[in-house]
């Protein structure tokens, strides 16, 4: 047995002893698809696992999350890091294997994966990353941003929507260094894929626009690596490679079939693996030619980069002015330059998202690595950068995206070119349909991926629309994500510094919740709105008989009705909360100075699900806004309907007042 077939059945063996030690995992992946991995890391991807993160690296993608032990096996052989001591921690409790990768978790993983087609959508947005850098940066005789886009996956991730979704918009956009490996086994958890997925994959992926290669045996490497060496070639379409494979192969009794998908083998089937690989190394002991292969091989792969850095030396020699662009775009550190644009719009009575649309064009002349679009709605969203070209197959220097009707993986895509690097980026839809976005926002809180999500109409003011299209329990659900900033501003001066908040996360993502009706420009907006929560019309006495919390559209009428109270001798604290997020990450001093703990007289007003509210109202305070679906009708007429007027605000409130 030749030293390379030794080192796929280490990968196999090795990864079935951690799953079978963890009694926990899915063997059925790693023993089938341990061929094409091993060819693709060992031939063809370029890579350093010295150092990781390197920008001209090939990325990989395990969309197949759940089969992760085949990932840390070679990321243990290939020296990324990963010891024996971490294989054997497999699932365990703060180890750098979990169950899934997870991206900045363990060295080696580019994006954290396991909701299935994720990966397939996030390698979209690496491969549209790939191809803008490299047109506004590479030349004639310097392609210094060069690189491919690889990812595995199964029968599962191409079931899922978000497969198809990014896929179309990957034939549309000509991906030609974006390569999918399937492995194409048949056997999903609950059995044969004939009772539930019998299409022709292949024909698909050619109606989408891309290549389709086929190997009919998946562990020929001689093959494998023919296939991929031909679909490195392709110059004007991406590539899907089907590869026949046997899930759990090796492992008798349990080969081709489901029970070798998400369980241990069990000692008796893990033993007959090691018989039938021929494999005689005990425990998690590799042997001597494999690890001595692997190193040689390591130190092999160092050239890559080595290589690289020599480009980039000629490149900053010759092209001084481009090479500070392409370092500049790699800096998370924002300029004075760029906050300064945020706030450079007239301030006046605007509808928030057309407020935002102002900020972003102005955001967008000294931010050259913004990068972003909408599923469709770019005229309603105000997301368009008006002095841009739209991102296309002939235009790929353009920063505008046309994602199509397509949320789900618009989301994850955007996820992907933040994960590429060098790039920010923003999405764009209706916050009704975030609804569409939430698995892939889930997973930028999760990736600390400072993702900006544009999401407009943001109540029933959506009006004549009706249910469907208005948004109610949309905020909670958002701010129920950990690690999110959910910003909703009340006039255009809030919506500049919520664009200044979102422009300087480095480690969360934003959602900038805006109007499609109109808003009054508060006289006590500031900057204070940077804190989450500010008094934004202060009590005309010392002591507070009540307070009043509200968002958005919903603090204009809330300071009307303060002033009717005052007339009537009330003392009424006005409270603007854009981001309830931001400001529980203030300290406790500021909180209280906001929200005085012996004030019990606490209204919260927005025009959406009461429920994120308890926290600031209290048993004894309450929660004004609308825990039911909406109704066709303009939008003043559904905000009286609904109680959202000044007149029900100060009757609750004089309620608090009276008790």
């Amino acid at each position: 047995m030749d030293v390379k077939q030794k080192a796929i059945n280490t990968i196999r063996v090795l990864s079935a002893e951690a799953i079978e030690k963890a009694n926990s995992g899915h063997p059925g992946l790693p023993l089938g698809a341990a061929p094409m991995a091993f060819t693709l890391f060992n031939e063809h991807l370029k890579h350093n696992p010295k150092n990781p993160d390197w920008i001209n690296r090939d990325r990989f993608i395990l969309s197949a999350g759940h089969g992760s032990m085949l990932l840390y096996s070679l990321l243990n052989l290939y020296g990324y890091g990963l010891k024996i001591e971490d294989l054997e921690n497999f699932r365990q409790f703060d180890s750098l294997t979990p169950g899934h990768p997870e991206y900045m978790h363990t060295k080696g993983v580019e994006a954290s994966t396991g909701p299935l087609g994720q990966g397939i959508a996030m390698g979209v947005g690496m491969a549209i990353a790939e191809k803008h850098l490299a047109a506004l940066f590479n030349k004639d005789d310097n392609k210094l941003i060069d690189h491919m886009t690889y990812i595995l996956c199964g029968d599962g991730c191409l079931q899922e929507g978000i497969s198809n979704e990014a896929s179309s918009l990957a034939g549309t956009l000509k991906l030609n260094k974006l390569v999918v490996l399937y492995d194409s086994n048949n056997i999903t958890i609950e059995g044969d894929t004939k009772f539930a997925f019998t299409e022709n994959v292949r024909a698909r992926y050619e109606a989408l626009g891309w290549n389709t290669l086929y190997v009919e045996d998946g562990n020929d490497i001689e093959a494998i690596s023919k296939a991929i060496a031909e679909a490195k070639k392709s110059t004007d379409k991406p590539t899907l490679i089907e590869i026949k494979t046997k899930i759990g192969y090796g492992a008798t009794g349990k080969e081709g079939s489901a029970d070798a998908h998400g369980a241990p083998l069990g000692a008796e089937s893990l033993a007959a693996l090691r018989k039938n690989l021929s494999y005689e190394e005990e425990g998690f002991n590799v042997s001597k030619d494999v690890l001595d292969y692997m190193k040689e091989k390591s130190v092999e792969l160092e050239k890559y980069e080595e290589d690289w850095y020599k480009k980039l030396e000629a490149y900053k020699a010759k092209y001084k002015a481009d090479y500070d662009k392409l370092m500049s775009f790699y800096d998370k550190e924002l300029s004075e330059e760029v906050l300064k644009a945020c706030t450079d719009i007239e301030l006046k009575d605007d509808a928030s998202r057309s407020s935002s649309g102002k900020v972003l064009n102005k955001v967008s002349h000294v931010l050259e690595n913004l990068m972003g679009g909408s599923a469709d709605l770019g005229p309603s969203n105000k997301s368009v950068m008006n002095d841009e070209k739209f991102f296309s197959s002939e235009c790929p220097e353009g920063r505008n995206i046309h994602f199509g009707i397509r949320e789900h993986a618009m989301g994850a895509i955007v996820n992907g070119i933040l994960l590429h690097g060098g790039l920010r980026s923003y999405a764009a839809t209706f916050l009704v349909f975030s609804d569409y976005m939430k698995p892939s926002i889930r997973l930028a809180s999760l990736m600390n991926l400072p993702a900006i999500y544009i999401l407009t109409h943001d109540s029933i003011g959506v009006g004549e629309d009706g249910p469907t299209h208005q948004p109610i329990e949309h905020l909670a659900m958002l701010r129920s994500i950990p690690n999110i900033n959910v910003i909703r501003p009340a006039d255009s001066r809030e919506v500049c510094y919520a664009w200044q908040a979102a422009l300087m996360s480095k480690e969360t993502p934003t959602c900038l919740i805006l109007s499609r009706q109109g808003l009054k420009l508060l006289d006590n907006s500031s900057e204070e709105a940077l804190k989450g929560a500010y008094i934004v019309h202060k009590e005309i006495k010392d002591a507070i008989d009540a307070i009043i919390i509200a968002t958005g559209s919903e603090v204009a009428l809330s300071i009307d009705a303060a002033k009717d109270l005052e007339a009537k001798g009330k003392s009424i604290r006005v409270v603007s909360m854009p981001s309830q997020e931001i400001f529980l990450n203030q300290d406790k001093e500021y909180i209280e100075k906001i929200l005085p703990s012996n004030v019990k007289a606490r209204v919260s007003v927005e025009a959406l699900s009461t429920m994120p509210w308890g926290r600031f109202v209290g048993l004894e305070g309450t929660a004004i806004g609308i825990d039911r679906f909406g109704s066709s009708a303009p939008g003043k007429v559904l905000f009286e309907k609904y109680g959202i007027t000044k007149e029900h605000v100060e009757e609750e409130v004089s309620k608090l007042i009276e008790k």
